[in-house]
């Protein structure tokens, strides 16, 4: 069995200061034994970390498009930014990929699909429906977010999305190994969700790298 942190950050995202080595140490201390980075626009932090890491590393990319953002997994390349949600699909099908929708419902968030209609297409369309994630702080999210994975037959996955050490491992699954997508996929859907709240104060930690590095 292998416990997945399936929503990470490092540096490579704007809002990120977590290095390479403070991202592995934490899982090493938490028991966390594979991590999905998914970096705002980026891959490279994901690809560096799966060369270094001594755990399985998924190579993802939290895609901005003009509706909100689409979590492409098992990548191999960057997507661009700012594209439709037509063709950052594409590109991630295109890569062979897996399609999450991260953070479904967290309307507080820029990046959260807002539009109503458009959030039900592309969950038709995915694979994967992010149904907790830790620095979401409203009630009602999780539930509107596992209805939206129930009605359009989706597997189900949770992430702390961590921007800092301290985050990791506040949303895990519990799962069996796995080689192939078609693996994690299978894997995914049979897993145990454990989910806990980050702290609303963690979002300091974020606007504040964020802050910094706009300053640079």
């Amino acid at each position: 069995m292998i416990k997945a942190d399936l929503h990470v950050h490092t540096w490579h995202s704007v809002d990120s200061n977590m290095s390479y080595d403070q991202l592995i140490n934490s899982c090493q201390q938490n028991g966390v034994n594979c991590v999905a980075v998914a970096d705002h626009g980026t891959t490279k932090g994901a690809r560096d970390l799966s060369k270094i890491a001594p755990f399985k590393v998924i190579v993802c990319e939290e895609v901005l498009t003009p509706y909100g953002e689409i979590m492409g997994m098992f990548l191999q390349e960057d997507i661009p930014n700012k594209i439709s949600v037509e063709e950052t699909i594409s590109l991630i099908r295109q890569q062979n990929g897996l399609i999450c929708i991260p953070h479904p419902y967290d309307w507080i968030r820029p990046s959260a699909f807002r539009n109503r209609s458009k959030l039900e297409s592309v969950a038709e369309l995915a694979d994967i429906i992010e149904v907790f994630n830790a620095r979401s702080m409203f009630p009602g999210i999780e539930n509107k977010s596992r209805d939206l994975a129930t009605r359009h037959h989706k597997v189900m996955s949770c992430g702390s999305d961590a921007h800092s050490p301290q985050e990791i491992g506040y949303a895990t699954v519990e799962m069996t190994d796995f080689n192939t997508k078609e693996d994690f996929l299978l894997a995914l859907s049979n897993g145990k969700l454990n989910c806990r709240k980050s702290s609303p104060l963690i979002h300091l930690i974020s606007t504040t790298a964020r802050l910094r590095k706009q300053a640079e």
